[in-house]
């Protein structure tokens, strides 16, 4: 089976084919990603019309590329899958239009995909990880705590109260000036910053279960901006270092929270979306997990932010699952949660 797969929920116009060979490292036959940061890093942002006309001028494009690097033609492909839902409705529009009308001129099944749904499948595609499994899914509008017990079969655990992590991210190093995406940016200076020298409140340490909330660290960070008078490089960075420390921290401890209110007995730690490529996360997730005899999944780097390859992938687990192919008139939604798939 080989299935084409369109992301456009944000800012990524995204193309892949994929098959369900049985071994992983054959699956992803291509994956083309249109990025725009460059479009929106002097707004420090997303703008959600930018957006959407930037879809519209690459999709064409990204999917022929697609195409061309697995070696295929529409005619040889079996299904298309295009995210649906959740995200930016303009963007969303652009890719399940193009994905519909191929279906309709081709003659293929349409599967509409849920973007949090492809994110925490990713492990599957590139693992084979087995179910059941903890998730934490963390991304720049997102925050879950979940327990995976099958395809379609997602329990959540915990999630944000405000800001999502990424979110988080973006805007203390927006604060700092530093270079839009903003994740990246902090992993970055925080490498050259001493992670002690400010201190942050851990949030939520008197409340029970696993939810989250990042706007009070958000708000610290710019206090602690705000208080030095004329702010060096050096500063900054060790503004982001503590910052990052404390992030992770808080994580780590409210996973071990989610951990505890499992019921399936879970084997696996799975960390999927944006912020899963900040190699602190990692570490210290990979040295919870292996404290408590769980094994531990994160993504390759390039499979962290939002990409076709997993919503073709989602498609492949939801057929082979016996679920049925999408309606054409299937709506697109800026807010999907997971347990409503």
């Amino acid at each position: 089976m080989k299935v084409l797969g369109i992301e456009s929920s944000c800012d990524e116009t995204s193309a892949s084919v994929v098959c369900d060979g049985s071994e992983p490292n054959n699956r992803i036959l291509s994956n083309v990603i249109n990025s725009q940061i460059q479009l929106h890093a002097k707004y420090g942002g997303v703008i959600p019309e930018y957006a959407a006309r930037s879809h519209v001028d690459a999709i064409d494009r990204v999917i022929n590329a697609a195409l061309e690097k697995a070696n295929t033609t529409l005619n040889e492909i079996d299904a298309i899958a295009a995210t649906t839902g959740p995200g930016l409705i303009g963007g969303l529009l652009v890719g399940a239009v193009c994905a519909k009308t191929i279906a309709v001129v081709k003659n293929k099944p349409f599967m509409a995909i849920n973007h949090l749904e492809g994110h925490l499948l990713t492990s599957r595609l590139c693992y084979d990880v087995s179910f059941p499994f903890l998730l934490l899914l963390t991304s720049g509008g997102h925050f879950i705590f979940a327990e995976v017990l099958g395809i379609g079969n997602y329990r959540i655990l915990g999630e944000t109260l405000d800001d999502a992590a990424g979110e988080c991210f973006d805007k203390v190093a927006k604060m700092l000036g530093f270079e839009y995406p903003g994740g990246p940016a902090i992993q970055k200076y925080a490498e050259f910053g001493n992670p002690d020298r400010f201190q942050f409140t851990i949030p939520l340490q008197k409340r029970a279960g696993c939810d989250a909330s990042f706007s009070g660290i958000k708000t610290a960070a710019k206090l602690h901006i705000e208080s030095i008078k004329d702010i060096t490089d050096q500063d900054k960075c060790d503004i982001a270092a503590s910052f990052q420390k404390t992030v992770v921290k808080f994580i780590t401890k409210q996973i071990k929270k989610a951990y505890d209110m499992t019921t399936s007995n879970p084997k696996s730690v799975v960390v999927a979306g944006g912020v899963a490529a900040n190699l602190a996360l990692r570490e210290s997730l990979l040295a919870f997990s292996e404290k408590h005899n769980l094994q531990f999944f994160a993504p390759p780097l390039n499979l962290c932010s939002d990409n076709a390859a997993m919503i073709s992938w989602t498609a492949i687990e939801r057929i082979k699952a016996g679920y049925p192919f999408s309606d054409l008139n299937s709506k697109t939604r800026p807010r999907w949660p997971i347990t409503e798939i």
